[in-house]
């Protein structure tokens, strides 16, 4: 029938690879300021721009800005809140970084052009669980857009959001049918 020359532990270490590909092909890609990108001009506020996305392990943050005048650094908590770029974790100068994100919980980033991040151009990626959602609400006191000018659309939500939130249970599923059947099969031959 097909099956005779492959083992069951063939068949379902293959379908594991498939699923497992699978998975980080629906990472999300979040532009950093949406359309205006990473700036210190205009009226962003990338904490409100932060509060509305839901990061995960395995998504990808970008940066996109002019390498003249810019640059992003990795720092700690601490040189985040005092806008310190004296030693920064990593330093990015492409004017189109992509960050793949590797670890849950905060990750800062800051301008170290001089007074830019003094002038908000800082942000805090908080990274959440899978089985976390982030909030669904801006926080208490945030009232300024994350779009700089006036008669801009708002971005619209992330697509991966919903994608994810039953990714994990669906693909655990998947492979827990996919071995059963590969057991299955296997007893036929």
């Amino acid at each position: 029938m097909g099956f005779s020359n492959i083992g069951a532990a063939e068949i379902v270490l293959a379908v594991m690879a498939v699923l497992a590909l699978l998975q980080f092909s629906h990472a999300a890609v979040y532009k950093v300021g949406d359309s205006a990108g990473w700036t210190s001009i205009g009226n962003l506020d990338y904490k409100q721009w932060s509060a509305t996305k839901t990061f995960q392990v395995g998504d990808i943050i970008r940066f996109e800005y002019n390498a003249q005048f810019h640059n992003v650094m990795r720092v700690t908590h601490p040189m985040y809140k005092a806008c310190n770029a004296s030693a920064p974790l990593a330093t990015y100068t492409t004017g189109n970084d992509t960050i793949n994100i590797t670890t849950k919980g905060h990750h800062y980033f800051i301008c170290g052009a001089p007074g830019h991040c003094q002038a908000g151009q800082k942000v805090d990626i908080n990274v959440l669980r899978t089985s976390e959602t982030a909030p669904t609400t801006a926080p208490e006191g945030s009232t300024a857009a994350s779009v700089p000018s006036a008669g801009s659309p708002a971005p619209s939500p992330s697509s991966g959001i919903s994608l994810r939130a039953s990714k994990g249970s669906l693909i655990t599923k998947l492979c827990l049918t996919m071995a059963g059947f590969a057991v299955f099969v296997s007893g036929f031959y």
